[in-house]
């Protein structure tokens, strides 16, 4: 391929062809993250003590799904990289989907709620309000659904991955017409000067 169209089927194929080519690299950098406050942001709308069916939206090699686990809840991960699937299944002993982004097949009100960590900035502009669409009927009422995301403005290319990037104003008017209500947001790493803050994360409650 001489070049990157924005087509959809291209879009899909070369980010996914990226992770399936890097996944042993991509695992060893993203391993030891220290995701703790995202993970917190996600948990905290939930009563104390509750047993949560979660979505792992992009889980990846299994970190997070794995994660969640541990505490005790019943999460499903889902993933467009075959070879992320196999890592996947192989650390958490979750169940987890092969399903690329634009073509989910989610079960009706299934989760309570839905972790997308570094996940749905990947989602073309124009498609982000279907598959948002679609995240909200697998959720429950009041469920939640927490993305982080790199930060910007506009979309395109970086090396073979296609990035949306926004910042809050964006993500508010995505969220509201796709039946949500931000809870929450912050800018990650914490502690740092806003300049120094790549990542925007969102709490996000089902409103209708």
């Amino acid at each position: 391929m001489d070049r990157k169209t924005d087509t959809l089927q291209e879009i899909e194929t070369l980010t996914l062809g990226h992770y399936n080519q890097n996944a042993e690299d991509f695992w060893r950098g993203t391993q030891d993250h220290d995701v703790s406050q995202n993970y917190a942001a996600f948990l905290a709308p939930f009563p104390a003590g509750s047993k949560l069916d979660i979505l792992d939206l992009g889980c990846g090699p299994g970190r997070d799904v794995y994660y969640f686990r541990t505490l005790g809840h019943n999460p499903v991960g889902l993933d467009g990289s075959e070879v992320f699937c196999r890592m996947a299944r192989a650390y958490s002993g979750c169940r987890i989907l092969q399903q690329s982004f634009l073509q989910l097949d989610l079960p009706w009100q299934a989760f309570d709620g839905i972790f997308a960590n570094a996940a749905l900035f990947h989602v073309p502009s124009r498609e982000l309000p279907r598959v948002l669409k679609q995240l909200h009927a697998s959720l429950r009422p009041n469920g939640i659904l927490f993305m982080s995301n790199p930060r910007g403005n506009g979309e395109g290319w970086s090396g073979d991955r296609y990035g949306h990037y926004m910042q809050i104003d964006g993500y508010e008017r995505f969220l509201a017409n796709a039946g949500f209500s931000i809870l929450d947001f912050y800018y990650r790493p914490a502690g740092k000067p806003l300049h120094e803050q790549p990542w925007l994360a969102v709490t996000a409650i089902k409103t209708d």
